[in-house]
């Protein structure tokens, strides 16, 4: 693995076990120790800019917000797409009809049109409070790059009834993200290699659910975690240890990555 030359984290039940919600001491020693070592190491997460995790002493070179649909770093913005507002329209009526409320994410903010017991606690996984917004009808003509809704997986297919340029990414059984058909995480990736220069068989990625198949697939080498669900660990090429138990700190140490 010595062609390594960056390294893209899922966060909720990859770098940050989602029962004890703080990052563990060996995953930030895991961060320290890539960086010394030269490897850039980047989010990659289906949370919006304004919900990443504040990890102390660590400074990313990277972010893949609304699952690869906005990715930025410290100095610019490396890619953004939005969703079609003709799709934004549909799936707010569709969401209507099945009496589901809404949290839409524009780049700086989120606004939600109603509460229910699921999506206020898909907020929870990044400490939020989800909170009514007055103006949800105005926010909702602006930039959309992505919907969050509570919704099962026999209901996806109502969900985007109609819907011509947006997908579902799921790594919850509760709740979904819909972000535009050309986002996703592994587009996100696609356009970071090529920012950096580098080459996806220098890229490695740790995933747990299944909208990090496609981030797995992108990359050299894509990692699912012992916790991660049947579909993940069937693409993935490695399997390391569970997010409880460090798995990844074991994994770098064990493959020479630091």
């Amino acid at each position: 693995m010595k062609n390594i030359k960056i390294a893209f984290f899922d966060i909720d039940g990859t770098m940050i076990d989602m029962n004890r919600k703080e990052i563990s001491e060996k995953m930030l020693e895991t961060l320290r120790r890539l960086k010394e070592n030269n490897i850039l190491i980047c989010m990659a997460t289906g949370r919006t800019t304004t919900c990443l995790p504040n990890i102390p002493g660590i400074e990313f070179d990277a972010f893949l917000t609304f699952n690869g649909s906005y990715c930025f770093n410290k100095q610019e913005s490396i890619y953004g797409h939005c969703i079609p507002k003709a799709d934004v329209e549909q799936i707010l009526a569709n969401a209507k009809k099945m009496r589901r409320a809404v949290s839409i994410a524009t780049i700086d903010r989120l606004a939600a049109n109603g509460r229910d017991d699921d999506l206020a606690e898909y907020y929870r996984f990044a400490k939020l409070e989800l909170e009514v917004s007055e103006d949800f009808e105005e926010t909702a003509k602006e930039d959309i790059y992505q919907i969050m809704l509570s919704c099962r997986k026999e209901e996806y297919a109502q969900i985007m009834d109609g819907v011509q340029h947006a997908k579902i990414a799921a790594w919850w059984d509760r709740a979904v993200d819909i972000i535009p058909s050309e986002g996703g995480k592994g587009k996100g990736i696609e356009e970071v290699l090529k920012y950096y220069h580098l080459k996806q068989e220098e890229a490695i990625a740790f995933g747990d659910g299944n909208n990090d198949i496609e981030m797995l697939q992108t990359v050299g080498l894509g990692v699912a975690m012992a916790n991660a669900s049947d579909d993940l660990k069937n693409i993935a090429n490695d399997v390391c240890g569970h997010v409880a138990e460090d798995g990844i700190y074991y994994y770098c140490l064990q493959h020479g990555l630091i």
